[in-house]
């Protein structure tokens, strides 16, 4: 219990920051006269005054985080920012249980963007705009934000900062201290965000519209305030912009620093991992829109075009927004957007999946087994972005691509145990894992997981949390081991 109650001590002071972001949706329903406003002024009270209630009992408690406390913490933090972003949709929405309240805020914070609400294009402004700002505080990473300002509280970040960062190399920085980073990062966050937001405005959207997309856009969320998702606006302008700044959130932010800092595009194709996500990505949106045109799915080449090349980005990115009923499409297209989805994100960006590096490693090493087989005596260094990998981080790599898709193997099984067919419990949870929403079948595009029962429901949420923490993060704390002094 000692060991836990400095963690919760922590965990009190982000608590405080959350009440506090809880405040904009409770000033905007206030502005806007909406009926949410004592559902987001209730939550917002009870999180500050229990979060400094739980401070002042366990103040004698404080120290510095140990590396194995922040696995706890960030595991800890996720649950309860749950609890308290579903609280206000709860309290609001008298048809929303307590299993769709959690699994819509869940859905919200790990930018997974798959939602149990009918009508959104009826629902109260705050609620959705909520809904949104969880994608947008979820696609950094809420501990990110609170490193940046840890330091302030008295409270060391580096080990709760490499807990939640995804990726396969969480030692570079692109600043001397923990703090520089997450501050750096939000900014470039930020400014992205208000880009998006004038780019969608300008195209056509109004600006409550612009500032929600936006915020999913680049969070990578894929929440949207219609049900018909991008495809309500009808509008090729609204879609490229959607694509180009999923495609920013795709690709690993040093890689947008240095291309700052060198003023030039070329540092885009000089990275590895970037550039095998923009052949693929390319490669695959040539060849699905050419089969759809050539299979008369769409009468028009352009039309094929336009709805792979954005279904294509959006999913395979895992981002999760459409413009087209995918579920519609042929199995082959539609399957391969989900491969895509698991292996196309860099590291250091908000995209989910096991990230286009370890795929790299794997690929390369496999390789490499292979050129020793046919010769023994050889000596072969692989290298990934001119950066040799040692051995050790190869078998984590390899460790890591297994226990992934093993939680696959093994939530789609239970999936269809609790009864669905294979297509819907294969695509629930690989959208879940990689974060991308939208599945096919009873939960694509033209539908939401409001029609799965409790047990489907809860087991897509923990595979949420999962695909967000990269697996190893959650089952660290199962282990005997992490709990032995």
């Amino acid at each position: 219990m000692y060991k836990v109650i400095p963690i919760i001590h922590i965990l009190s002071k982000l608590g405080i920051l959350f009440s506090v972001l809880l405040l904009i949706p409770t000033l905007i329903s206030y502005l806007l006269a909406d009926s949410a406003f004592e559902a987001f002024a209730r939550t917002a009270l009870v999180t500050i005054f229990g979060s400094c209630t739980v401070w002042l009992l366990t103040k004698r408690f404080q120290r510095e985080l140990r590396p194995r406390d922040g696995f706890t913490l960030v595991m800890l933090l996720w649950l309860s920012f749950a609890v308290i972003a579903a609280m206000p949709l709860y309290l609001h929405l008298p048809n929303l249980t307590v299993t769709d309240a959690f699994f819509e805020a869940m859905s919200g914070l790990t930018t997974t963007g798959a939602t149990v609400i009918d009508n959104l294009d009826t629902l109260s402004p705050s609620v959705n705009f909520w809904r949104h700002m969880l994608n947008w505080l979820g696609g950094m990473g809420i501990i990110v934000l609170a490193v940046a300002i840890l330091p302030m509280l008295g409270v060391g970040g580096t080990q709760l900062f490499k807990a939640e960062i995804p990726g396969l190399d969480k030692e570079s920085k692109m600043a001397p201290r923990i703090s520089q980073v997450a501050k750096k990062l939000w900014a470039a966050y930020s400014l992205t965000t208000i880009a998006a937001c004038l780019s969608l405005h300008w195209a056509g959207m109004s600006w409550f519209d612009a500032v929600c997309h936006a915020m999913s856009a680049v969070s990578l969320g894929g929440f949207s305030t219609h049900d018909g998702s991008i495809a309500y606006f009808n509008s090729q302008a609204v879609e490229w912009i959607i694509v180009l700044f999923t495609l920013f959130g795709a690709i690993n932010f040093a890689s947008h620093f240095a291309a700052v800092s060198n003023r030039s595009l070329k540092v885009y194709w000089q990275d590895e991992e970037c550039r095998v996500l923009l052949l693929v990505l390319l490669g695959s949106i040539a060849a699905a829109a050419v089969y759809l045109w050539y299979t008369g799915f769409y009468p028009s080449f352009a039309d094929a075009l336009r709805f792979t090349g954005f279904n294509l980005v959006s999913v395979g990115l895992a981002s999760g927004f459409t413009n087209a009923d995918f579920a519609q499409w042929p199995l082959l297209v539609s399957l391969w957007m989900f491969f895509l989805a698991n292996v196309l994100a860099s590291s250091g960006s908000m995209g989910g999946g096991i990230k286009n590096v370890r795929a790299l490693v794997l690929f390369k090493f496999s390789l490499r087994e292979m050129m020793i087989l046919l010769h023994p005596r050889a000596v072969r260094t692989v290298k990934v972005n001119n950066r040799s990998i040692p051995e050790r981080m190869a078998l984590t790599v390899m460790s890591f691509i297994f226990i992934y898709f093993m939680v696959v193997v093994l939530f789609s099984f239970l999936m269809m145990a609790s009864g669905l067919d294979f297509i819907s419990a294969f695509t629930a949870v690989t959208a879940c894992i990689t974060n991308a929403g939208p599945g096919l079948s009873e939960i694509g595009p033209s539908n939401n997981y409001s029609e799965l029962n409790e047990i489907q429901k809860w087991l897509c949420v923990m595979v949420m949390l999962l695909g967000r923490l990269e697996i190893f993060t959650v089952l660290i704390l199962f282990t005997p081991a992490y709990w032995r002094k």
